[in-house]
């Protein structure tokens, strides 16, 4: 009865087998996907563009299949391909695990923010098995992310005309822009002249055909829904009729005189507007065809056009007429405004004049100085002073022009600033140079004077520090390059009857040595060494605190010893600098502290080598079964079957890996033999692990768990005849021992 079963039960498997075959020729068919109605907008009708944007992006496709079933573990991916439909590198739009028994879904996507063109596509893939189905027909697929109406201008300067108005005069062409639109080159564009579309599809068109011109984003079947259709600009063309002013283009006008620019073209209805500099002076007007210069205003002189519009002409501009005032001249100081003028020295005032033929009276006061009538004036007094020119080769009436004034004054006192040069930080830099960078005379009431190009080279100067002099230091500049010089620096002087101090600067060089610490363990162990922590710097005369996690944790110590884990520091002050370490990080003793890159049980094909390698100690030794050290490396090469030991140091902290190495079997124990005498599968063959190996038993037994057959070293010698073989299939049980300990046991299917 039990033979019986065990053969129903392997036909009834061969059966499933079979049909499982049969189901997997048969291969499964998916259908293209369709577009398909939002759920939730309500309705039926399913979409024919995707038109997509921040405020709605919800879309579903239909799609199914037919059978025979995928695996369980099968996902449906809904793909897009590239704007122009092919799927070299598609985008997947959605992914469903849970319809595997359902042959007729809908997927939901939202459109990718970087999508735009007219011929996408759709495709649906199996993952198990896989499987691809038909592309779907090409769509216009567009993601609107810019929504808004566009501004069009003249080269997009976002200035639009008046009643969005552009004439064209005697020919030539404008160039129309949006100016509103980040990024406007990113976009395709629809131009329309009169509503017919133009060809041209970048963000700016040139146009000399009058017509009105506007244009909207081209987001193809979805650019009615974007909302971006922009002003009008009217293009209107027409002949220039020469506009000019009339006269010279450069007059000139005397003091208290005026002049009347006219218009070369004059009319009823016809209306002006008066430019000076480009601004607007007078109009628009209608019929003012003159317009009158005043050189008693204030800033008349300037460039002047007139711009004439009206009924069934162009709009012009005339070229410029340059109006400046006749006998005007420059004055130029050829001194400075305020000077301060020493006790006992003499100063020079002079100007500079573009006057043809001047004349010259100097003031002191208000009150004029007599017999001073020359372009330059010798003073030795405070006040102020100024020149009166007076240009008598023009063809005006002589007016004279004042010069600016110039103040000289005698200081109450003087007063220094000085200050780094370059680049200088407190306990980092290693040198510092200070110099003066400039005199300032006081008067009585606290106002000062920058008098440095008169002065700077006239002081004697002495530089102290922490308030005595620095021997040799008598220039304007210091440099200070050793730390002990480090302190407030001032720099003083004198010139006459004055003296005269700056501002006080503090130096902090940094020093040029380098601390360092070493540490003779970094990993704290019970029982282990003790860690001691000592300096490369002779500490005994020095000012220095031990850290922990930069916490001061000893202050007296030159060396410290180690008793928690952390990061720990030596930190020396000098000269008023601090002078850091290397830091120095102590952990606690862990056996994770050491890593192995494979598992410390190897299974190694024989024959072949497997490398090992230990990292985070300080050192290795590999022993061998027999405790005889193989290695000292990080890593060794094992090669024979074992039990193998590693030693890892840390410091004083040591940790024990036991690493067991077995041989893989390369070939897996056959189940089935055919006994039909063709040399082919006739004799049960064992891999060489568990063959011809006198330590391994191989055992037999028959269906009724009858032995038929025991042997140590198995010689792969079963069955040695096939005459005991009375039934088309017969099951056989094995069992494979080594040392009484069970290897492997099996069954062994018989087929004549």
């Amino acid at each position: 009865m039990k033979n019986s079963s065990s053969t129903y039960s392997i036909l009834v498997l061969a059966l499933a087998f079979m049909l499982l075959g049969a189901f997997d020729a048969q291969a499964q068919i998916l259908y293209k996907p369709e577009p398909a109605a939002n759920p939730n907008l309500g309705g039926n009708t399913a979409w024919t563009a995707v038109c997509a944007s921040n405020g709605f992006n919800e879309y579903y496709v239909s799609f199914n299949w037919d059978p025979p079933m995928v695996d369980s573990n099968n996902e449906f991916v809904l793909e897009l391909s590239d704007a122009d439909g092919y799927f070299s590198s598609p985008i997947e739009l959605a992914r469903v695990s849970d319809k595997n028994t359902i042959f007729d879904f809908e997927f939901k996507f939202a459109l990718p923010t970087d999508m735009r063109g007219d011929n996408f596509k759709m495709r649906v893939r199996s993952t198990s098995p896989a499987k691809t189905s038909p592309a779907s027909e090409a769509f216009s697929m567009y993601y609107i992310d810019y929504n808004s109406p566009l501004l069009i201008s003249q080269n997009g300067s976002g200035n639009i005309p008046s009643g969005g108005l552009i004439q064209l005069c005697g020919g030539g062409s404008v160039t129309l822009k949006p100016h509103n639109i980040p990024n406007a080159a990113n976009y395709f564009y629809n131009w329309y002249r009169s509503g017919t579309l133009l060809a041209e599809k970048s963000e700016s068109i040139t146009v000399s055909e009058p017509g009105i011109y506007y244009v909207e984003l081209d987001y193809g079947d979805c650019s009615g829904t974007a909302n971006t259709l922009s002003n009008t600009i009217e293009i209107s063309t027409g002949t220039s009729s020469g506009l000019a002013i009339n006269g010279e283009s450069n007059v000139e006008i005397c003091p208290g005189e005026t002049h009347v620019l006219e218009s070369s073209i004059s009319g009823q209805g016809l209306t002006y507007t008066w430019y000076k500099d480009g601004s607007i002076v007078s109009g628009p007007t209608v019929e003012a065809s003159t317009f009158t210069v005043d050189a008693g205003a204030s800033g008349f002189e300037g460039s002047y056009e007139v711009e004439v519009s009206g009924y069934a002409i162009c709009t012009e501009l005339s070229d410029p007429v340059t109006v400046s005032g006749a006998g005007s001249f420059d004055i130029t100081l050829n001194n400075e405004e305020n000077i301060v003028l020493l006790p006992s020295q003499t100063k020079t005032l002079s100007i500079s004049t573009t006057a043809s033929s001047a004349t010259y009276q100097w003031y002191k006061n208000g009150t004029e100085i007599t017999d001073a009538i020359s372009n330059s004036l010798v003073i030795n007094e405070v006040g102020d002073y100024f020149v009166e020119v007076t240009d008598n080769g023009g063809t005006c009436t002589p007016a004279p022009v004042s010069s600016a004034i110039t103040s000289v004054v005698t200081p109450d006192s003087f007063e220094f600033v000085v200050d780094y040069v370059g680049t200088y930080a407190s306990c980092e830099s290693v040198d510092a140079t200070l110099s003066l960078t400039a005199i300032n005379a006081v008067n009585d009431n606290g106002a000062t004077t920058n008098v440095t190009a008169d002065l700077q080279n006239a002081f004697d100067y002495q530089w102290k520090l922490n308030g005595a002099e620095v021997l040799g230091e008598t220039s304007k500049t210091i440099t200070i390059s050793e730390q002990e010089d480090n302190g407030e620096y001032t720099l003083f002087g004198a010139i006459d009857a004055f003296e005269a101090s700056s501002n006080s600067l503090q130096v902090k060089l940094a020093s040029d040595e380098t601390l360092q610490i070493t540490a003779n363990g970094t990993v704290l162990c019970e029982g282990g060494e003790a860690i001691v922590l000592e300096s490369t710097t002779d500490l005994a005369n020095e000012s220095f605190k031990w850290k922990k996690d930069g916490t001061v944790v000893d202050s007296s110590s030159e060396s410290f010893t180690v008793s928690e884990t952390g990061v720990y520091q030596l930190v020396i002050t000098s000269n008023d600098c601090t002078l850091i370490s290397n830091e120095i990080t102590i952990s606690k003793f862990d056996e994770s502290l050491l890593v192995l890159d494979k598992s410390k049980d190897l299974i190694i094909v024989e024959g072949e080598t497997q490398t090992l390698t230990a990292s985070g100690a300080d050192s290795y030794e590999w022993y061998d079964a027999g405790n005889n050290l193989i290695s000292s490396s990080s890593y060794y090469d094992f090669t024979e079957e074992g039990d193998y030991l590693l030693i890892a140091s840390f410091g004083t902290c040591t940790i024990s890996k036991v690493i067991t190495v077995t041989y893989r079997d390369m070939f897996a124990i056959p189940n089935v033999i055919t006994t039909n005498g063709d040399g082919i599968n006739d004799l049960w063959v064992l891999p060489n692990s568990y063959s011809r190996d006198p330590n391994v038993l191989v055992t037999i037994f028959n269906e009724r768990g009858e032995q038929v057959f025991s042997q140590s070293g198995y010689e792969n010698n079963w069955p040695q005849s096939t005459t005991s073989f009375n039934k088309q299939s017969m099951i056989f049980y094995y069992k494979i021992t080594r040392g009484g300990k069970s290897l492997k046991q099996g069954t062994i299917t018989v087929i004549k």
